[in-house]
């Protein structure tokens, strides 16, 4: 032991040191000693085999040429797009409008944009913003000085002082970038929070900083699958352990159950903004059958030529669910099972195929398979029927079950009915004419900034009809008609079937023509059924209810019809949200008079069959709003309607009144109209008055001079009636009534024309004076005495009354 010692001992460091050499060198300032340090505030880097996330050099820089190749093309995709929309119906936002870059800019610019709303009072964002623009060309421009300038800016606005408008050139000044050119900003981005111009570096290396960022495991979960995997992920298949992939995973995934037959052509109405249902059908075509092409490179461009490179995206979300999209569409749209098994056939012979039937069989259960167990369990009912020894006739109805039932298991087929495509979504903007073509003798005038077109009247074609003389009539029915001697001709024409028989009935006449008094007869057709053997009237056994989309309307029918029917002893009511009625009021009236929305609400409740039982006749004027976003009330109101008479079996007549409607056939038959005795169509030729029709279009882009020459076209055609003809302007809201009015009267004061619209001290503008000091809305006191007025459903019911 102790030579063993002492071998081992010679080798220690104590007894060698002093042999080796030690050179002269400088110590480390931070030499480990080898004693326990704590890593706090040290940095780490990672370590192990996934620590490297560089891609090839080459790959990174095809990603760069193509996200800058994106950008250009969708640029250039929105300036092709602005320069072609000059029809009057395509004006496109000016894609160069000027857009602040920096906090201070944006600032002075918001600043800007509450001066000009003060010269131009409430207006759209898009005209404030053409207006910013066009005073900022005008503060830039070098070329104009002092008054030049100031002039310059009162042309675009109105007049303004010379401290407004050094303010102005103030807010100008502080505004630096105006000239600066879109296309040399690529690259830069508005900071949110701090408004300051941030650069991007395309090959910037991620920050060291985030090296010791923790990661979720999770991240890394997907490296090192194979391809095969990675396939099926992508077209939202399962995998080996029977469960779907995590919805959130990925976004390109698509799940085969959600892909029915109808998926690709609706997809293309969304994503590509195809609106023609036909024709969404043949592009979802055209891009089946690229889908079903072999070479992926292949399908690839031939689907960014068909659907743009923009549209890139949604191209490679089709890419990645290539094999799921086209076996799910093949088998959504098979006739029948034999074509459904030849697809499943040629399915099984690639992966993919098999994978995606293993989706659709085990994932959930299909319609038809709900279906088949919902029979087993009758069939297992009716069984246990028969083997309680049920009675003969229970036995025969069981037996027909049965037939029934195995007749629909073989011969019905699963059938999809897609919703979306039957959804109404334009509303009133849908354009059913695949041409528009201008009547014979039109005319088309183009003019700076907007186009006029001239339709001319429709000439009145007296066929030298016999009409209807009042005296004819029966003799208890004239009293309606006092004033008048014969009926019109359209009148002329529908008595017989309005006066004397009770079937549904659709008129389709040219505004003014006299429709409401077809709705007249058909209210004394009603009233004639209740009328006793000594001439009074059993006025509790009925009801008449007129549908009127506006309120304004409403009022007016109220008045006309309760003149008309006073004779009778029948109560007309107004019922409305400016008027309401209570039960004992319901009960009272005889004719109401409401909006839809208000029948709508009322045969809603299960407490109103009392009421709706007494109705015994329903008016729906202006029964072309059907065409509108108020149509589905009208259809529910009419479904209920007939649905009431077949569970009753009594009998409610239903009368429509519209202006021209071009498939005034498909309304007759949702009305049970019979088109031999109900339905009458009158073209513009009925027209009393001739209608001569003038269309303006404008075609100037620039937002505020759109807005202006709107405003000075309206002038113009104002003032050339002014003095002559009453005229009514229509606008698109409420608050347009007060602007457009008050813009007329300020251009007719610079042009010395307001003695066209009301003479001065003249007994008429007293008159206004007068009433002006009765009304509740400001913007109506300030406009009256001047001749002018404005009326909308917002105004006090006061108001609207002066103004009618």
């Amino acid at each position: 032991m102790a030579e063993e010692a002492a071998r081992w001992k010679q080798y220690e460091y104590a007894s060698n040191s002093n042999l080796v050499l030690t050179a002269e060198r400088r110590t480390r300032e931070n030499e480990p000693s080898g004693e326990a340090e704590t890593l706090a505030n040290k940095k780490l880097f990672k370590m192990g085999d996934k620590v490297a996330h560089s891609k090839p050099a080459a790959l990174e820089k095809k990603e760069v040429l193509d996200k800058k190749r994106k950008e250009r093309a969708t640029k250039e995709g929105a300036r092709k797009k602005a320069k072609s929309g000059g029809t009057v119906l395509a004006v496109a936002e000016d894609p160069g409008a000027y857009r602040p870059k920096t906090e201070v800019t944006r600032q002075a610019y918001e600043q800007l944009l509450h001066m000009l709303s003060s010269f131009m009072g409430e207006q759209p964002a898009d005209i404030l913003r053409g207006a910013a623009d066009e005073i900022l060309a005008v503060i830039k421009d070098d070329a104009l000085q002092g008054p030049a300038k100031q002039k310059a800016a009162e042309e675009l606005l109105s007049a303004m002082t010379h401290e407004r408008f050094a303010e102005l050139m103030q807010i100008g000044a502080r505004i630096t970038d105006f000239y600066l050119e879109e296309e040399g900003a690529e690259g830069t981005a508005m900071d949110e929070n701090l408004g300051v111009s941030v650069v991007f570096d395309e090959d910037e290396e991620e920050e060291e900083g985030d090296a010791d960022e923790l990661r979720d495991e999770d991240e890394d979960e997907d490296d090192g699958v194979d391809d095969e995997e990675i396939r099926r992920t992508v077209i939202g298949l399962k995998d080996d352990d029977d469960e779907m992939p995590d919805e959130g995973g990925r976004d390109d995934q698509l799940d085969p159950l959600s892909l029915d037959a109808y998926w690709l052509q609706r997809q293309m109405k969304e994503k590509c903004g195809i609106d023609d249902d036909n024709d969404a059908v043949k592009m979802a075509a055209e891009v089946m059958e690229i889908m079903q092409s072999e070479d992926e490179r292949e399908i690839e461009n031939r689907l960014v030529i068909l659907l743009d490179y923009e549209k890139f995206d949604f191209i490679k979300l089709l890419l990645a669910n290539r094999f799921a999209i086209v076996y799910c569409t093949l088998l959504g749209q098979a006739q029948d099972e034999t074509e459904k098994e030849t697809i499943r056939v040629k399915m099984n012979k690639l992966p993919e195929g098999r994978a995606i039937l293993h989706a659709l069989t085990f994932s959930h259960k299909t319609e038809g398979e709900r279906k088949r167990e919902m029979e087993k369990r009758l069939r297992k009912e009716i069984r246990g029927l028969r083997e309680q020894g049920a009675a003969t006739e229970d036995m025969e109805m069981a037996d027909r079950a049965t037939a029934e039932l195995d007749g629909k298991a073989g011969t019905t087929a699963r059938v999809v009915l897609d919703l979306e495509t039957l959804a109404f979504a334009q509303e009133g903007h849908l354009m059913a004419n695949k041409r528009c073509e201008l009547p014979q003798g039109s005319q088309r005038i183009s003019h700076k900034g907007y186009e006029e077109v001239l339709v001319p009247a429709v000439k009145n074609i007296d066929d030298n009809d016999v009409l209807k003389k009042i005296s004819e009539l029966p003799e208890w029915a004239r009293p309606a008609f006092d004033g008048t001697d014969t009926l019109n001709r359209i009148q002329t024409r529908v008595h017989e079937t309005a006066l004397f028989h009770p079937d549904n009935m659709l008129v389709c006449a040219p505004t003014g023509a006299g429709k409401t008094n077809v709705a007249l007869l058909t209210m004394l057709h009603e009233i004639g059924l209740h009328r006793r053997e000594d001439g009074s009237f059993a006025l509790d056994e009925f009801k008449i209810i007129y549908l009127a989309p506006m309120k304004a309307l409403v009022a007016e029918i109220v008045m006309n019809f309760s003149k008309r029917l006073e004779s009778f002893g029948i109560v007309v009511k107004e019922f409305t949200g400016d008027v309401q009625l209570n039960k004992q009021q319901l009960g009272e009236a005889n004719v109401i008079v409401m909006t839809p929305e208000k029948y709508d609400v009322i045969t809603r409740k299960g407490d109103a069959r009392p009421f709706t039982r007494l109705v015994k006749l329903v008016i729906i004027d202006e029964i072309h709003l059907l065409h509108d976003s108020r149509g589905p009330v009208l259809e529910t109101l009419i479904a209920r309607t007939i649905r009431q008479i077949e569970a009753t079996q009594e009998l409610v007549r239903l009368v429509g009144l519209s202006a021209t409607l071009p498939n005034y056939q498909d309304v007759a038959a949702v009305l049970r109209v019979d088109e031999k005795k109900g339905l009458f169509y009158f073209d513009n030729s009925y027209r009393p008055c001739p209608l001569e029709q003038q269309y303006i279009g404008i075609t100037e882009k620039k937002a505020l001079k759109r807005f202006q020459l709107m405003n000075e076209i309206c002038y113009d055609k104002v003032v050339a009636q002014a003095g002559k003809n009453q005229v009514l302007v229509f606008v698109h809201s409420r608050k347009e009534t007060a602007k457009t009015a008050k813009a007329i009267r300020t251009m007719a004061e610079d042009n010395d024309t307001l003695g066209r619209f009301m003479v001065e001290d003249s007994a008429s503008q007293e008159i206004c004076r007068e009433m002006a000091e009765t009304v509740k809305s400001g913007d109506l006191k300030e406009l009256l005495p001047f001749g002018f007025g404005i009326h909308h459903a917002g105004m006090a019911r006061s108001d609207r009354e002066l103004v009618e």
